[in-house]
């Protein structure tokens, strides 16, 4: 150690006969800790670098490997973190800051989701007469949690060094940014599950069938079960609590459970879960009665959540380093673009049919039928009921004739046309066949003899 104070006193007095790159270098030199400093010097001295050789020393990528690895066995995190910071800026190394895209995605993606929630609940409240659904109620369950989160990413971890290198914040950054992390880690487990229970009551509203209710309820339960335990698991997934985001210094004592162990299972059986909710709806499209085009229709809408996994597969690529990364600030980057867009795309898939209806009503000649009802709007999500027209047929007539004696016989035929208009969210699919099997439709037309 007095070799070390000896040959910074020495470096210290020449500084005002260098030019200007070697006292950069010189200052730098005095900037480091003891430790990296007696890192630096051992691996010059099996280099063929100078200590006052900038260029060298920075070109050398054997040379920064060796004294890499020494400080991160003899410093403190803390002592590593200004190790690094001194090497990069004094060699010039590129300043890495991948924020703003992360804040546009975050808030734009916010934004419409809101929007879409907000017209789906509007336009059921305002147009229609009917009450929310349970649907209906997690969706905004969705929205009040998936609010906090855009607004955590955005001032939580985002203005705390995301998408940078740990290397070029503060201790009290890094702090605040893990701490904002673990908050967004915990609501995330909560939004999943809680989308996926506005989408199994959507099921349950459309779907009469005794038999697939019965699935749906063991998948509502399944859903509550999974999302309770993975939330009470990431809240004390570290005792103390605050070990969570007080650990990465190495100065603080605690215990955590496998962080990628959780983050893994969760993503698995996420994954899983979603395929089989998409089998459910895709599994009554064999008993309905609709021509192989208006299946497929059906069977596309229901699969427009089939984005949703896509993205939360992508998402298991950033989970890979996601609890041992020595960079969490740039490497977590990726695990925070992908959970918000896995979420906010997800509600914006929960809304579009009740979005569809009413685009249905502001454009009816693109997206609607030829035939439409009168009848104002009462079913869920401003649907259109069966409305009943009477009409007389071209048939219909007043007969009257003459018999034995004086009894006169009166016939009259009258033909009920039933209509259903196409932008009725649920006549998309034919449910009622569904319901009953084999049972016979009303009968268009009817006759009474007087």
């Amino acid at each position: 150690m007095k070799t070390l104070l000896s040959l910074l006193c020495l470096l210290s007095a020449l500084i005002p006969f260098c030019d200007a790159e070697q006292s950069a270098l010189l200052s730098a030199i005095e900037a480091l800790p003891n430790c990296a400093l007696e890192c630096l010097t051992t691996a010059i001295a099996v280099s063929p670098c100078q200590l006052t050789n900038q260029t060298c020393i920075c070109m050398d990528s054997t040379l920064q490997a060796s004294v890499e690895l020494c400080v991160t066995k003899s410093c403190t995190v803390r002592d590593s973190l200004v190790t690094k910071n001194t090497t990069a800026t004094l060699c010039h190394a590129p300043v890495r800051d991948r924020a703003p895209l992360l804040r546009s995605i975050n808030i734009g993606l916010g934004v419409i989701s809101a929007a879409c929630v907000l017209i789906r609940i509007l336009y059921k409240l305002v147009v229609t007469v009917y009450e929310l659904g349970l649907d209906d109620y997690f969706i905004l369950l969705t929205l009040v949690c998936g609010v906090p989160q855009t607004i955590i990413t955005d001032r939580g971890t985002t203005a705390n060094g995301l998408g940078k290198d740990i290397w070029t914040l503060k201790p009290t950054q890094v702090t605040n940014f893990i701490r904002a992390f673990y908050v967004m880690e915990v609501l995330y487990f909560a939004i999943v599950a809680i989308l996926k229970l506005s989408l199994l009551f959507f099921y349950h509203r459309i779907f009469p069938g005794a038999n697939v209710r019965r699935v749906i309820w063991g998948t509502i339960a399944f859903d509550v079960l999974f999302g309770v335990a993975f939330v009470v698991v990431a809240i004390f997934q570290c005792r103390p609590i605050g070990y969570y985001w007080t650990s990465w210094d190495g100065q603080h004592s605690g215990t955590c459970i496998n962080i990628n162990a959780l983050g893994w299972s969760n993503a698995a059986i996420s994954i899983t879960l979603d395929l089989w909710m998409l089998a459910i709806p895709l599994s009554q499209l064999v008993h309905l009665k609709l021509a192989w085009k208006k299946k497929v229709g059906v069977g596309l809408m229901f699969c427009v959540g089939t984005f949703v996994t896509v993205v939360s597969i992508l998402r298991l690529q950033s989970l890979v380093h996601f609890a041992s990364s020595t960079n969490p600030t740039w490497d977590q980057w990726a695990v925070n673009v992908w959970s918000t867009v896995e979420i906010n795309v997800g509600i914006i898939c929960a809304c579009m049919p009740a979005i569809r209806v009413l685009l249905v009503r502001l454009f009816p000649r693109v997206l609607g039928t030829t035939a439409h009802t009168n009848q104002q709007y009462h079913a869920k999500y401003g649907t259109n009921k069966a409305s009943v027209q009477a009409k007389p047929s071209n048939s219909s007539r007043g007969e009257s004739s003459l018999a034995t004696g004086n009894k006169i016989a009166i016939t009259y035929t009258q033909t009920f046309e039933v209509q259903h208009g196409d932008n009725d969210m649920t006549r998309l699919v034919e449910m009622d066949d569904l319901g009953a099997k084999g049972k016979p439709k009303s009968s268009s037309s009817s006759q009474v003899s007087a």
